[in-house]
C-alpha cells in the first residue's frame, strides 16, 4: 500500500502552472515575431476591431501615415477581405534614432469574416488615418424564417 502526502493546492497550482507554460508555448508557436524586426513585436498589422450586426460587419482600423493611394482592399471568397498597403517613413534627415516603434513599409492582412457578404455594396470611408468598412451581409448569410406546413 502507497501512502500519499494530500497537498490540497500544490497540485491545483502545480497544474495550472503546466497549463500556463504550455500556454505561452503555444502563443509563441502562432504569433512568431517578424524575423527582420529586432524589437520582437509581434506581427499583426494594422490592428482592426470588426463587430456586426443584423445587416452588417463593420471593421475599423487605425492607419497613421497611409494616404488611400497607398491603400488596396480587396474581397475574395465571399467573406475574405484583405487590407494591403504601405507606411513610408518620415523623413528623417541627419538624425540618429533613439527609439523607433512604428513601423514603415508594406503591409498586408487578410481577415475572414464570419459570413458571407455582398462585395457589390461594400462602402468604404477613409479619413485622416481611420478607415471603416461597412460590408453588407449577402442575403444567403442573413436567417429566414421557414414556415413550417402540417401535413
Amino acid at each position: 500500500m502507497s501512502i500519499l502526502c494530500w497537498q490540497p493546492l500544490g497540485q491545483m497550482w502545480s497544474e495550472f502552472d503546466r497549463a500556463h507554460n504550455e500556454m505561452n508555448r503555444f502563443l509563441r508557436y502562432i504569433d512568431q515575431p517578424d524575423p527582420a524586426d529586432p524589437s520582437g513585436v509581434l506581427v499583426a498589422y494594422p490592428p482592426v476591431n470588426v463587430s456586426d450586426d443584423d445587416e452588417n460587419i463593420y471593421v475599423e482600423a487605425e492607419l497613421p501615415g497611409v494616404t488611400p493611394e497607398d491603400l488596396e482592399i480587396t474581397m475574395t471568397d465571399g467573406n475574405r477581405l484583405t487590407l494591403k498597403g504601405q507606411r513610408m517613413p518620415a523623413e528623417a534627415g541627419k538624425t540618429t534614432w533613439h527609439r523607433m516603434e512604428r513601423s514603415f513599409g508594406s503591409f498586408s492582412r487578410t481577415l475572414t469574416l464570419p459570413v458571407l457578404v455582398d462585395a457589390d455594396r461594400v462602402e468604404v470611408h477613409f479619413e485622416s488615418g481611420d478607415l471603416r468598412v461597412k460590408l453588407p451581409k449577402s442575403p444567403q448569410a442573413k436567417p429566414r424564417r421557414i414556415e413550417v406546413q402540417q401535413n
